[in-house]
């Protein structure tokens, strides 16, 4: 998961930017599922967090070295005032 810290008002321009982008990764092995999440809205900023789910470790390693993965974000530096700070990645591994 990566949670962004998104600046008030531009919770729908973020939003916006996930519906129209090209993910490139629904044929890459092992991956399973996408979502993105809007949390809570605090005083300078909503929390949202995109979540993926993958069959390994392994295949999420892979995904990150991928033409896929360069391609997807490609177009991650230019939405200028809609980010309050950098993507926090957060890994998990099911254990039940």
């Amino acid at each position: 998961m990566n949670r962004f810290k998104i600046a008030i008002r531009r919770e729908s321009d973020f939003e916006d930017i996930w519906k129209n982008r090209k993910t490139h990764i629904d044929d890459v092995q092992g991956f399973q599922k996408f979502n993105l999440l809007r949390g809570d809205t605090k005083e300078n900023y909503t929390l949202f967090t995109s979540h993926s789910t993958w069959d390994s470790k392994t295949d999420f390693e892979n995904w990150k070295k991928s033409d896929a993965f360069r391609k997807a974000h490609s177009a991650s530096g230019q939405h200028q005032g809609i980010y309050r700070g950098h993507p926090e990645f957060e890994g998990f591994e099911v254990i039940l």
